[in-house]
C-alpha cells in the first residue's frame, strides 16, 4: 500500500491543522492511526473521515499531553488495541507570543509544558513500550524557531530549542534499542488556520500594514519565495517514519525553503 503498511502510529495534536494532515497522510501510507487531541469531537470526525477514505483503522483519543496519566493511558490503550506502537509523532504544540518584558509567567509555563514537557512525556511512554520490541520511531514536530531565535516569541523558541536537545539526547539513549528519534523543523505554514485566522490579523495590527502585506513580508524572507505546506512537512515525516531513513537518528530536519540552513 505504501511506505508504512500496517504500522501502528500515534499522532498527538492530531485532530486539526498540521496534525490532521499528518494523521491522514500516515493512513494513506498504510498505517493504522490513533489521533490524540484535547478536541475529541474533531479527532472523532477525522478518524471517521480516514476510515471512509482508506481501509485503515483510525481511533480517536482525548489526551492532554501535559498530563502523564493521560499520555500513559493513550499508549497502553493503543498497545491493548493493536498489540504494539511502531510510530509516535509528537505534534501537539501551542504558541504564545509577546515581548519578553511583558509575557506573563503563566503563559511562558504553559508553552513550555505543552511543547517541551508534553514531548518528553510522549517520548517517555513511547520508549517504554518500544524498548521491549527493540524497534520504533519517534518524530517530533519542531520549528525553524528551534534553530534560530524568534523576536517576541521567546517562550516558543525556548521550548523548540529544548525539543531539539531532547531529540538528540534520547536518540543517543535509545539507539541501542533500535529506536530512532528525529525532529522536523517546518517553516511558516502561511496557508494554515493559525496564520489565516490569527497571525495575519495580529501582525497587521502590530505593524500597521494590511494582511496581504504581512503575507508578502514573510514570503520575501524565504529563498524559494513561498510558504511551507502541509505536504512539504508530511513528506519528511513519512520518510523519517519509514525504513528509508533507517540510518538516521538525532536529526532536526529543516523544511524551510532555504530560510534556515543549520
Amino acid at each position: 500500500m505504501g511506505l508504512l503498511t500496517d504500522r501502528i502510529a500515534i499522532v498527538t495534536g492530531g485532530a486539526q491543522g498540521l496534525g490532521a494532515a499528518i494523521s491522514r497522510r500516515l493512513a494513506h501510507e498504510g498505517a493504522h492511526v490513533v489521533i490524540a487531541d484535547v478536541k475529541i469531537e474533531a479527532a472523532e470526525a477525522l478518524a471517521q473521515a480516514i476510515a471512509d477514505e482508506t481501509d485503515r483503522q483510525a481511533r480517536a483519543a482525548v489526551v492532554n499531553v501535559t498530563d502523564e496519566a493521560q499520555v500513559q493511558r493513550l499508549v497502553d490503550e493503543t498497545v491493548a488495541t493493536f498489540g504494539r506502537v511502531d510510530i509516535v509523532v509528537a505534534n501537539a504544540g501551542i504558541v504564545r507570543s509577546g515581548p519578553v518584558d511583558e509575557i506573563p509567567l503563566a503563559e511562558w509555563k504553559t508553552v513550555i509544558d505543552v511543547n517541551l514537557t508534553g514531548y518528553f512525556l510522549t517520548a517517555k511512554h513511547a520508549a517504554r513500550v518500544m524498548k521491549p520490541l527493540q524497534r520504533g520511531v519517534i518524530v517530533q514536530i519542531n520549528s525553524k524557531s528551534g534553530k534560530k531565535g524568534s523576536s517576541r516569541n521567546s517562550a516558543y523558541a525556548a521550548s523548540k530549542f529544548g525539543g531539539i536537545g531532547l531529540t538528540q539526547s534520547i536518540a543517543l539513549e535509545l539507539a541501542e534499542h533500535g529506536i530512532r528519534v528525529n525532529s522536523v523543523c517546518p517553516g511558516n505554514l502561511l496557508d494554515s488556520p493559525l496564520w489565516m485566522n490569527e497571525l495575519y490579523g495580529q501582525y497587521a495590527k502590530r505593524w500597521g500594514i494590511t494582511e496581504e502585506e504581512v503575507r508578502q513580508r514573510y514570503i520575501d524572507q524565504v529563498p524559494m519565495k513561498r510558504g511551507c505546506t502541509y505536504e512539504d512537512v508530511t513528506n519528511v515525516v513519512v520518510f523519517l517514519a519509514s525504513d528509508q531513513s533507517s540510518y538516521m537518528t538525532g536529526q532536526a530536519i529543516n523544511v524551510t525553503g532555504g530560510q534556515e540552513m543549520r
